[in-house]
């Protein structure tokens, strides 16, 4: 993957949808850099960009919950990230939920 085709904005950071490779569901939206995205590439497992704490995330580091890589897409635009993956294990969220998007609106 060509990283310079990337459009990072203001703050030098891409967001980045995590969606199970097998059936599809999304599991969570987190940021990356310039540094997640290559640390990424490199070790096929998701690093992600913590926002809140202003450092880079190895996703499973703590939690044993690694998200390897199986695919990685770019949109139109180049300023958004879909990351097809695997996950170790049945969670992505820290709440213990399989997908952080579990709260129903409508």
């Amino acid at each position: 993957m060509d990283i310079s085709k990337i459009k990072f904005d203001e703050k030098g950071l891409v967001p980045v949808i995590a969606q199970d490779y097998k059936d599809g569901t999304v599991l969570m939206l987190a940021y990356m850099n310039k540094e997640s995205l290559q640390k990424t590439l490199e070790m096929k497992e998701m690093v992600y960009w913590s926002r809140s704490r202003k450092v880079l995330w190895h996703k499973g580091d703590t939690s044993g919950h690694i998200q390897k890589v199986k695919e990685i897409y770019y949109d139109c635009d180049g300023d958004a990230i879909l990351a097809r993956i695997e996950p170790v294990g049945d969670c992505a969220c820290h709440t213990g939920n399989r997908s952080c998007f579990f709260t129903k609106m409508l």
